[in-house]
């Protein structure tokens, strides 16, 4: 088994914020990021499989970037992720629900391009903070 990561980048800001909740206690909880705020946000995909002889790769790097393109980056980039984001609509997107659901959406395409699977989604958000999910 042999694993692969493609890294894409993307600019995108959000808010965190329970709007059940008063302003007092989103700040208490949030801090500052209870306020519209943006980030420069890095996106990291590993596939895990086997090595297919005849090309070498596990997956074309290639097709992975464009499917992270077409299905991710290029529907948050330079987006409001709580309000202009279809796969983001009702969920308060912190980094671990936002992974979550770049998971969702990238798990059942990815083995259509290789004999592979899914490993692990890494979002980064900062330099101090990301996440993973490995589904």
């Amino acid at each position: 088994m042999i694993f692969i990561t493609r890294r894409e980048t993307f600019n995108a800001a959000h808010q965190l914020y329970n709007p059940h909740w008063s302003k007092e206690k989103n700040l208490e909880v949030f801090g500052l990021c209870s306020n519209i705020h943006g980030h420069n946000w890095e996106l990291y995909v590993t596939v895990k499989g086997e090595i297919n002889e005849e090309t070498g790769f596990v997956m074309d790097l290639k097709d992975l970037s464009k499917i992270m393109k077409q299905e991710i980056v290029n529907k948050v980039d330079h987006t409001f992720l709580n309000t202009d984001v279809e796969f983001l609509k009702g969920k308060l997107p912190s980094t671990e629900v936002f992974a979550v659901e770049i998971w969702k959406i990238l798990q059942p395409i990815i083995p259509n391009y290789c004999h592979g699977q899914l490993h692990c989604i890494k979002l980064v958000e900062t330099a101090n903070h990301f996440v993973e999910y490995f589904g």
